[in-house]
């Protein structure tokens, strides 16, 4: 009989064995040593994964007094994948006794893209669930509006009955790929590379109009010394 452990995971609070405690600790600190070459964004990805992992669990544990075990946890690292698989960790995480495979199955949901709005973000999320450009939902959208006013209503009801894709998971079920490991990593580099991105441009706009209105006031202070000097 296998001693039991109250842990808290991505918000929510399980009743899990001391093997299967073990293995998911060790799962997670391997992820972790994988990311440390790179800290860039580290914590909101271990944050994303355990979350994932969170949920995974949540759909297997109906009973709040049911305990997740081994065979719990040897599931969610095949649907998760192994931080070897995408990048070479300090320390591989193995087990003799299980042979893990990736699993690639991704189940596409229908959220509103709030990086992509231009009200409450339906178009887009119905153009990532259709792989349509977004372009051709919004026209699609006002041609109904236009040609007897549905239009609007439909946005309405789908702005109140869609939820939002906020978390890095949902974002990538709303694109249809697998909310695994790799590309939870993936999403996150890719969103502080945009930031950062967009922070420089930003930077280099203030910087210009300082300029431009520092050269402005030199211009006027010059016209207006030159012409006190000629008085």
């Amino acid at each position: 009989m296998n001693k039991t452990i109250n842990i808290n995971l991505g918000g929510f609070f399980f009743h899990i064995d001391e093997v299967a405690y073990q293995k998911l600790r060790r799962y997670l600190e391997s992820i972790s040593k994988s990311l440390s070459d790179d800290p860039q964004g580290k914590n909101e990805i271990i944050a994303d994964i355990e979350a994932r992992i969170s949920e995974l669990l949540s759909e297997k544990i109906t009973d709040a007094r049911q305990v997740v075990n081994e065979s719990d946890i040897d599931d969610i690292i095949v649907i998760m994948g192994q931080p070897e698989d995408y990048a070479e960790a300090e320390q591989e995480y193995n087990d003799a006794s299980y042979s893990y495979k990736r699993n690639s199955a991704s189940g596409k949901k229908l959220f509103r893209d709030g990086d992509d709005k231009f009200l409450g973000g339906v178009a887009s999320g119905i153009a990532h669930y259709f792989d349509l450009d977004t372009i051709w939902v919004r026209l699609a959208l006002l041609a109904l509006f236009i040609f007897g006013g549905f239009g609007v209503l439909l946005y309405i009801i789908l702005w109140i009955l869609l939820p939002e894709a906020k978390t890095t998971a949902e974002k990538l079920q709303m694109e249809g790929e697998p909310v695994n490991i790799d590309n939870i990593e993936k999403k996150i580099r890719e969103e502080f590379n945009n930031v950062s991105e967009n922070v420089s441009v930003f930077a280099n706009q203030a910087s210009d109009k300082i300029k431009e209105g520092a050269s402005e006031f030199s211009d006027k202070m010059s016209k207006t010394f030159s012409a006190k000097t000629k008085k």
